[in-house]
């Protein structure tokens, strides 16, 4: 299976004229990523009474999905989290917040 790099910035979409600005492909991608361990988390509960041959096969499979998608969802939420503290530090730097509630007001600006 291919790997999206985390640590790369995603493409920007063109946007249209009046158009809302869509949510950026990193922030969709963990938003589906989650939702998608959400549901199987919920599959997996729900099937719990099905241990025998071909259910217990397809569960354990599931299960197996389900915890490469929870390394890949932590690796993309900390790769987003050092890009938006490089993003504010270098703003602190650009701007010369000096002080601590600069500082604070710049991240959350």
């Amino acid at each position: 299976m291919d790997h999206l790099d985390p640590t790369q910035q995603p493409p920007q979409q063109p946007r249209q004229p009046g158009a809302q600005p869509a949510l950026p492909t990193q922030q969709r991608l963990i938003g589906d990523l989650r939702q998608v361990i959400e549901n199987a988390e919920d599959l997996l509960n729900s099937t719990d009474r099905f241990r025998t041959g071909s259910y217990q096969s397809a569960r354990d499979k599931l299960a197996q999905a389900l915890a490469v998608a929870n390394e890949e969802l932590e690796r993309f939420e900390e790769a987003q989290l050092a890009r938006m503290i490089a993003a504010t530090h270098e703003a602190n730097v650009r701007c010369n917040d000096s002080t601590g509630e600069a500082k604070v007001l710049r991240a959350f600006h």
